[in-house]
């Protein structure tokens, strides 16, 4: 699933070699959280207008994770 996000992430910005997924143990609850960095200039293009590609790759994220039956969420650095 760190492939994935960092796959769409690179498709969205002007400089895919700074994008950069960390990926944190489960907390207690079994949230997986993944850290999606990418260069200064290109944080606009990955939130979108009033947040609505961020809200679109968290959704794609739940969707993938609800396949392997684990909980994720993505917090954009």
């Amino acid at each position: 699933m760190k492939e994935l996000l960092k796959l769409i992430a690179q498709g969205l910005v002007d400089d895919p070699s700074a994008v950069e997924v960390v990926e944190d143990e489960p907390n207690e609850e079994g949230v997986i959280v993944f850290h999606l960095h990418v260069a200064e200039g290109d944080m606009g293009r990955v939130i979108g207008k009033q947040g609505r590609i961020a809200k679109a790759l968290r959704t794609v994220m739940h969707a993938a994770a609800a396949r392997q039956s684990v909980k994720v969420s993505v917090e954009i650095d």
